[in-house]
């Protein structure tokens, strides 16, 4: 019951703890739109990926192929130094939620190139090449046969990307600014000092 997680608290008294918590909601706000963000970008540049990789024949295909999935194997606290100093020192970025989405995009487009490329290779080549047969070009086989047949694994990986991006903490922590606090980073922030009832609701 509430009492029992809230002694102190009625239920009224709750309600407009959370309303009148404004800081975090801006939190929320920032995570919601660097999650959905993330996911949108890091979906199409992965599914494009994939299938590049997966349709094409061209030199240095399993190099880049194992380039591609270097962030899946990079510890995040690695990762998040070592964006931090490509930002900072390399490119001289300010750091804010445009960071914060470049950094999610780098290590969440991976999950979303190696869910669709799994997709892929399970593709049944006998349906392009009887569109072929058809008169159907490239850009129609792309659009109306291997796109549509590949929307299970390109929504599984929209939904991981969003998924991670929303609960990453290590490297948001890094690559973050003043401004640009997401949920995990509030949280963690306000737990330091003591928890919070908004926090606990």
């Amino acid at each position: 019951t509430l009492k029992g997680v809230f002694p102190d608290y009625s239920q009224k008294e709750l309600t407009q703890v959370i309303l009148k918590s404004g800081n975090i909601w801006k939190a929320v706000w920032n995570s919601l739109l660097i999650a959905l963000s993330t996911g949108f970008v890091s979906t199409i540049i992965g599914t494009l990926g994939a299938i590049g990789l997966n349709w094409y024949k061209f030199s240095y295909k399993k190099i880049l192929k194992g380039v591609s999935f270097v962030p899946l194997l990079l510890p995040e606290i690695i990762a998040g130094v070592s964006l931090l100093i490509f930002f900072s020192s390399v490119l001289h970025m300010e750091l804010s939620l445009g960071t914060i989405l470049l950094a999610h995009i780098s290590f969440c487009m991976p999950f979303v190139l190696l869910i669709v490329l799994s997709r892929l290779e399970e593709f049944d080549y006998s349906i392009i090449e009887a569109a072929r047969d058809l008169g159907a070009r490239e850009r129609e086989i792309l659009t109306r046969v291997i796109i549509p047949i590949s929307l299970p694994g390109i929504f599984a990986g929209f939904l991981t990307a969003v998924t991670l991006s929303l609960e990453d903490f290590v490297v948001t922590m890094f690559v973050q600014g003043s401004n640009s606090t997401t949920l995990p980073i509030y949280i963690y922030s306000a737990v330091k000092r003591g928890v919070p009832p908004e926090v606990n609701a």
